[in-house]
């Protein structure tokens, strides 16, 4: 099977678009979102509608932190995090918010365990950086492979059968082979905010015949993203993140 796994898509329309594009030509067997539908951009209604249409087709999906906010004004958040958010809120309607609240904030595909942000306490939102604060995650969970967001960063990190844990080169030239001795935590990046120092919409595809996972990078037209956002009169720092890629 085929998975395409996308994250923190943040209300970018053109840049989630852009990742179902690619995707459609990958011989997809099965698509799961990690959450952040919204926060950040310019489009959140139509990225809630498409989750919630990919969802009713067959994705798996699972909650991120500014989902949560939406029905939590008390989630900790940034000051432009929050701005943003306060922005959004009265543009969902009533079943966009539901479905939002409705989201788990963990599931399983088969070997595979999908959380936003960490297996620990998912509900307090830890970043997974490096290979330390991966320790905790792989705890959690008997999974070959633990698939997540939230940082925006895309990271490979591995455990070994001695329990030693350690960062990999997250490549995008080609597919990276998951060696079945080991268990794996994959950050997938964002498709709409990526920090990394690239502007182009990030996500992954594992196979898990060939336990190969792949990191992948799809351009699209971000002039429309920043146009939007300026418009909209959302803060500034949000068009530059975009234009710079961090």
């Amino acid at each position: 099977m085929r998975v395409a796994i996308m994250s923190d898509i943040h209300g970018n329309r053109e840049g989630f678009s852009a990742a179902l594009d690619d995707i459609s030509d990958r011989r997809i067997d099965q698509i799961v979102l990690l959450g952040d539908y919204v926060g950040y951009g310019p489009d959140p209604e139509w990225c809630v509608d498409t989750t919630m249409r990919l969802v009713e087709a067959g994705a798996l999906a699972v909650k991120g932190n500014h989902d949560h906010a939406i029905a939590d004004p008390s989630e900790s958040m940034n000051t432009i995090a929050r701005a943003t958010i306060n922005w959004t809120r009265p543009r969902l309607s009533k079943a966009q918010c539901d479905f939002l609240a409705a989201l788990p904030l963990t599931l399983e595909l088969g070997e595979v365990a999908l959380v936003h942000a960490s297996l620990n306490s998912p509900e307090r939102w830890h970043y997974i950086l490096d290979d330390r604060r991966a320790v905790t995650s792989f705890r959690q969970t008997t999974a070959r492979l633990i698939v997540c967001g939230h940082t925006h960063l895309p990271t490979l990190i591995s455990q070994d059968t001695a329990g030693t844990v350690r960062q990999h080169q997250a490549l995008t030239a080609a597919p990276v082979p998951l060696l079945r001795s080991r268990r794996w935590l994959a950050v997938v990046g964002s498709v709409g905010q990526p920090r990394d120092g690239s502007i182009a919409a990030a996500y992954a595809i594992f196979d898990t015949a060939t336990s190969e996972f792949e990191f992948r990078r799809i351009a699209y037209d971000v002039g429309t993203t920043v146009h939007k956002l300026r418009a909209a009169g959302l803060p500034e720092p949000l068009a530059i993140r975009l234009q710079k890629g961090k």
